[in-house]
């Protein structure tokens, strides 16, 4: 048994070593494979000349071979450099952990709402399986699943900006004042793009854990315990729920992995100056060395996560060891 955990540890690890490997080939050579480079920033400013076009080709080594570029590239990420920012000359690194600090506590906010509500709502909608119950739920989670992230900030915000602060993280007009009144206006912020994230998050849990239960409720040995005449509430959480979570912690890992990569929408409307906003920018600016470094963080975001998600499972599920 021991024998069979560390094979399927290894064959997992190997596997998301050999993803992170074509993640960086990959990310590499799409980005160079665009119509365009870094020196394309400039095509918008009437003073930019040739020579000026090319001596950004040769700052940002745009004019070496691809083979020599792609050896720098690895070199560089062994360091921890993703480069330098086309737009302020900044390095990336630096400007994606700023941002990576804003956007971590929306995403975990966001995705543990949609967690609870729908562990909730899945297990209570396949217990009413066949009731009112059942199909309200599932219709709400499904239309809040269907509808666009934009659409349901830009309601939130039209309903609700009286109450909450519909835009950046902080007021710019509040100084001088303590820790506990910049806490709560940061909170007055981060409510409405943690709310809409997770609203578009929720139905998907719904669904899962609603699936997983109703398969689990199904089984012979819940109808044994129910026939023992063991309560409604233990059999859901000693049967129901523990298997409901081997799928859910699958889904959960790819959320956490999307999410942390950046909720570009979600920022955007709320100008939230997370990961997400940081593409959003660096599209609009052509600054590829930053869409190459957020790029990156999002593929190895989703990597790690599923890694975590696939070592979650030997310890909720020791059989997948064998298969």
């Amino acid at each position: 048994m021991h024998r069979d955990r560390a094979h399927y540890v290894a064959r997992r690890t190997a596997a998301a070593l050999l993803m992170v490997v074509v993640a960086l080939t990959l990310n590499f050579v799409l980005f160079r494979a665009l119509p365009g480079d870094a020196s394309a920033s400039f095509g918008a400013v009437p003073e930019a000349t040739p020579q000026m076009r090319e001596q950004l080709r040769r700052d940002f080594g745009l004019s070496d071979p691809m083979p020599t570029q792609f050896v720098k590239y690895v070199e560089q990420l062994g360091h921890g450099n993703l480069g330098i920012s086309v737009v302020d000359r900044q390095p990336v690194t630096g400007r994606l952990g700023d941002a990576l600090k804003n956007t971590i506590p929306l995403a975990l906010g966001a995705t543990l709402l949609a967690i609870m509500f729908g562990l909730l709502t899945g297990t209570l909608a396949a217990w009413r399986q066949g009731g009112v119950t059942d199909p309200g739920m599932t219709g709400v989670a499904l239309t809040l699943n269907a509808m666009p992230v934009q659409w349901v900030g830009l309601v939130l915000i039209v309903g609700f900006s009286s109450w909450f602060a519909s835009g950046g993280m902080h007021d710019p007009f509040l100084v001088d004042v303590g820790a506990w009144a910049r806490f709560t206006d940061y909170l007055r912020h981060l409510v409405l793009p943690m709310t809409t994230l997770a609203l578009s998050l929720f139905g998907s849990f719904h669904v899962i854990v609603r699936s997983a239960v109703l398969e689990t409720l199904g089984e012979d040995y819940v109808l044994t315990a129910r026939a023992k005449g063991l309560s409604t509430a233990r059999i859901l959480r000693r049967y129901a729920l523990r298997n409901a979570l081997l799928p859910t912690a699958t889904l959960i890992a790819l959320t956490l992995g999307f999410v942390v990569g950046g909720a570009v929408l979600t920022e955007t409307v709320f100008s939230w100056p997370g990961v997400g906003r940081a593409v959003y920018d660096a599209v609009t600016h052509r600054d590829f060395p930053m869409l190459q470094g957020a790029f990156l963080v999002l593929t190895l975001s989703v990597v790690l996560f599923t890694y975590l998600a696939d070592l979650l499972y030997l310890v909720l599920d020791p059989r997948v060891a064998a298969s």
